[in-house]
């Protein structure tokens, strides 16, 4: 039988582009988990130590809070993205969008 490794997206994430359209394809979704979740798995394609350093916070903080399972707070989001050399943005939805967002959500 063959054994397959786990996927790990960190060895993949070399290049600002390929950061910023992992990132931006996590947000589509509006799952803020999953987006912190990717947002981990940006630091730890970046020098881990450096980016607490820089976020002002230990490098044991930065993979709880943004492991599958933490959840960040607003400041520390921004504070990594900013660290990361990367901003937050707001745009609006398509109305499409909205829509099917709007519905998924009252359904949960």
């Amino acid at each position: 039988m063959t054994k397959f490794a786990p996927f790990d997206p960190a060895k993949y994430l070399d290049s600002e582009e390929a950061i910023a359209a992992y990132l931006e394809a996590a947000a589509e979704g509006g799952d803020a988990k999953h987006f912190a979740s990717a947002l981990g798995d940006v630091a730890r394609a970046r020098n881990m130590t450096e980016l607490a350093r820089k976020s002002n916070m230990t490098r044991a903080g930065l993979y709880r809070a943004f492991s599958e399972d933490g959840n960040p707070s607003l400041n520390n989001t921004m504070s990594v993205l900013s660290a990361l050399g990367l901003e937050f943005t707001v745009k609006p939805v398509k109305p499409a969008k909205h829509a099917a967002r709007k519905r998924a959500a009252t359904r949960a």
